[in-house]
C-alpha cells in the first residue's frame, strides 16, 4: 500500500463524488477546475496506485484507454456501456467455477482474473436513430 500524499488523497476524493468509470484526464480536469495544481503525471501515478491497492477498478476501453472508478470490495465483473460508460457490477459464480476448473486442468494455482463485458445500455439504444433492415438507397451521380 502506497503512502497517502495530498495528491493521492485529492484523487481519492474526486472518485468519491463520481459514478462510473473515468479517465485520469477527467480526474485531472476536475482537480484543476477545483483549483488544485496537481500535474497530470501525478494523477496517472495516483490512480494506478489506488488501483493496485484495490481502491479503484480499472478497465481498458475498446480503444485501449484506461478508465477507473471506486471499487466494490467483493470480487465482481462489469457490464460497461460503450456509449455513456454506465457500469454495472455483476457476480459471476459460473465464471468463477469455469476459471478455477480451466486453471486446474492446466496446472495453474493461485489464479485471478478480470472480466468486462462491453455493450450498449437501454438508454443509449433508445437514443439511437431507428435502424432499418433494408439496405441503404443507392443514388446515381
Amino acid at each position: 500500500m502506497a503512502r497517502t500524499t495530498r495528491q493521492r488523497a485529492a484523487v481519492r476524493a474526486v472518485f468519491q463524488d463520481l459514478d462510473g468509470f473515468h479517465s485520469a484526464q477527467e480526474v485531472h480536469a476536475r482537480l484543476r477546475d477545483a483549483g488544485d495544481p496537481v500535474g497530470l503525471s501525478t494523477v496517472y501515478r495516483a490512480v494506478q496506485s489506488l488501483a493496485d491497492d484495490g481502491e479503484l477498478d480499472s478497465i481498458r476501453t475498446d480503444s485501449g484507454e484506461a478508465l477507473y472508478r471506486r471499487c466494490s470490495p467483493q470480487h465482481h465483473h462489469h457490464l460497461v456501456c460503450r456509449g455513456c460508460g454506465l457500469t454495472v457490477e455483476v457476480a459471476g459464480p459460473a465464471v468463477e467455477q469455469w476459471a478455477d476448473r480451466i486453471a486446474g486442468d492446466h496446472g495453474f494455482a493461485d489464479v485471478s482474473h478480470t472480466l468486462e463485458i462491453f455493450g450498449t445500455c437501454v438508454a443509449c439504444r433508445a437514443a439511437e436513430p431507428a435502424q432499418s433492415d433494408a439496405p441503404p438507397e443507392r443514388t446515381s451521380a
